[in-house]
């Protein structure tokens, strides 16, 4: 049974390197808007603040084809901005690799900006404005104080923004749809198992994959929390 168990099949290692590939370049797009995002949040008061919070994080709580369907009518080839994508410039968005990309990186980013936030509202804004009073420009003091001591929150949510790519289903399958070897991710791969008698095995592979990617992913997270809280011994 073991020997069954490691004996991946072509399609099967395609749908985990795309899983990862998507997971990759979410990570790489969400995290520098959630950082944006996430100070904008903790350091700003402006009108309408409550609303713009409940937009970002609508794809909490909707479910997921809720939130491909949405991407779907947007960006879809007869959407209200993929048409004038699609016939001005030629850009097919919906049931590509990109579109799997973008609803990764919708259901993920306000996990990500929630990490960011929380990071960046436990550290003392006055340390920011004595930067900004010693002559660092309010950029300076982004990139040289707050995202050096919000970078706990910022690796944590990074991860989890990367564990959630990974495991995103719903927005996927209905915006980027289940064409393999193109956009059959790990959790498309699955479902697709299921559905096949005698695939019993090959569902189970992938389960198993997916269980030790994410639990890698969430303990390497704490375990850098961990050391970076850890007070330091001089």
């Amino acid at each position: 049974m073991f020997n069954q168990l490691i004996k991946f099949n072509s399609a099967e290692l395609h749908a985990l390197g795309l899983s990862l590939k998507v997971a990759f370049y979410c990570t790489l797009i969400a995290v520098p808007l959630a950082l944006l995002v996430g100070y904008l949040m903790a350091r700003k008061k402006f009108r309408g603040k409550a609303i713009i919070e409940s937009i970002i994080h609508l794809p909490l709580v909707m479910p997921p084809v809720t939130t491909g369907y949405l991407l779907l009518l947007l960006l879809g080839t007869k959407g209200l901005l993929g048409q004038w994508l699609f016939s001005a410039l030629g850009i097919k968005l919906a049931f590509t690799f990109q579109a799997a990309v973008i609803a990764s990186v919708v259901v993920a980013f306000p996990l990500i900006v929630r990490s960011v936030r929380t990071a960046m509202e436990m550290i003392d804004p006055g340390l920011e404005d004595a930067s900004r009073i010693l002559g660092a420009g309010k950029f300076k003091t982004f990139f040289r104080i707050t995202v050096p001591l919000a970078l706990p929150g910022i690796v944590s949510g990074s991860i989890l923004g990367f564990a959630r790519s990974l495991g995103e289903f719903g927005a996927t399958i209905t915006f980027a749809g289940n064409i393999a070897g193109e956009t059959q991710t790990l959790p498309l791969a699955i479902y697709a198992y299921m559905q096949v008698p005698g695939q019993e095995m090959a569902t189970l592979r992938l389960v198993l994959v997916s269980v030790l990617i994410s639990f890698i992913a969430m303990a390497g997270s704490e375990w850098y929390i961990k050391k970076q809280l850890k007070p330091k011994r001089r």
